[in-house]
């Protein structure tokens, strides 16, 4: 089948998901429109739909009620459906499927043999060393670790020279270890490929190291999409990421200390910065290349909990804590919903256990503290109110 042309106003410029479908109880309701560079993490707990979406727009699903488009091209709609192996997706499921008879190398070739020299988009000896794959050709799976088998099957899939790639959460049958090993060669990846990477996952972490545009799903519905650090921050959706709730702030990597600490700058302005403490490099994951480098240093995301961020009234003379940051609270909402609990009473009447402060910095940049209703009510804290933020060093992840 030749793949129809998208009329759709703003279809030709994106991938586009649209699928209204019930089965088994379950509602998929869902818009998308996913950028065509880049990841995109649909994000949100097991059951929300999110592997759905991606057998979806691979084909490997096909719902009665859906309009799904490749730039101009539809793949599906009322009339017409585009056959998954006519869609030039590459795949990656939670576990590898590697030929177990085949070697390494064997299992490369069967993602090379079916595509005409001409139409490769990948090198395959720069895609080696950046999988570092090299070493493994002549082994079977039988003798790869878990995160091996992964990048092996991440470069077998590229290697069909697809137009873009789907991650089904390729971290999760993976023990904390070999994640943390295989994280870095995910965000080399995003950085070499040309083609939109669509990534489902329900970890944090993983959201934080490699989006470039978020969709927060929950129960079949999409809650948000959009830029991920506007989205994490929002006390609107911080029921979706339970106790990793917290701020994604743009750092630049200024000098390391010999006892262990790094010290790190918030902020585009160079003239109005904001230091941060970190212990290590924990927590710091490498921005995209895009980013435009204004202090002219590497530039780095990092994740600070609303859990460990306390708050203070007047600057500590005496403390133990490295990062004490003067702010504002420009906000307070139940913990739970997102509700506004701006007064006192609403705290109380409502029977809300936690809050969630969002705080202005110096510089703009915003942070986000989880306190008791009871610390809120103690310190008679409000709206407008300026404070002291409290970061521990080790707990700027």
């Amino acid at each position: 089948m030749t793949p129809q042309v998208a009329s759709q106003q703003g279809w030709s410029d994106c991938l586009r998901i649209q699928v209204v479908q019930s089965y088994q109880g379950f509602k998929l309701d869902v818009d998308l429109k996913i950028p065509m560079r880049g990841v995109t993490v649909l994000f949100g707990a097991s059951g929300c739909g999110k592997t759905t979406c991606l057998r979806a727009l691979a084909g490997l699903n096909r719902f009665d009620s859906a309009n799904i488009s490749f730039g101009k091209e539809v793949w599906q709609n009322a009339d017409d459906f585009v056959p998954v192996h006519q869609r030039d997706i590459g795949y990656i499921f939670q576990e590898p499927a590697l030929f177990a008879h085949l070697s390494v190398r064997d299992n490369l070739r069967f993602g090379m043999k079916r595509i005409a020299k001409s139409e490769h988009r990948v090198d395959i000896d720069e895609l080696l060393v950046l999988l570092n794959v090299s070493h493994l050709l002549d082994r079977r799976p039988s003798g790869l670790s878990g995160g091996e088998k992964q990048r092996v099957a991440i470069a077998r899939a590229l290697l069909t020279s697809p137009r873009v790639l789907l991650m089904d959460e390729p971290l999760s049958a993976l023990d904390s270890r070999i994640k943390q090993e295989i994280l870095p060669y995910l965000e080399r990846l995003h950085q070499y490929l040309q083609i939109p990477i669509v990534y489902v996952t329900h970890s944090v972490e993983e959201l934080t190291r490699l989006a470039d545009h978020l969709v927060l799903l929950n129960e079949g519905s999409v809650m948000a999409q959009g830029d991920p650090a506007t989205l994490i921050m929002s006390a609107k959706y911080q029921s979706i990421f339970g106790q990793s709730a917290g701020v994604l702030l743009n750092v630049c990597q200024a000098q390391e200390l010999s006892d262990g600490l790094t010290k790190v700058w918030c902020g585009d302005d160079p003239q109005n910065t904001v230091a941060l403490w970190l212990v290590d490099d924990r927590g710091l994951t490498q921005e995209p290349a895009c980013r435009a480098d204004r202090l002219s240093q590497d530039r780095y995301r990092c994740r600070i909990l609303a859990t460990d961020v306390s708050i203070a009234l007047e600057k500590p003379k005496k403390s133990s804590i490295i990062n004490l940051l003067p702010a504002q609270i420009i906000a307070i909402n139940d913990v739970n919903n997102g509700n506004d609990t701006t007064q006192e009473q609403e705290t109380v009447s409502r029977g809300v256990a936690e809050v969630l402060l969002t705080l202005e910095l110096t510089n703009g940049d915003a942070l986000l503290a989880q306190i008791t209703a009871a610390s809120l009510r103690r310190l008679s804290l409000q709206v407008g109110n300026n404070i002291w933020a409290q970061i521990k060093a080790v707990a700027v992840l």
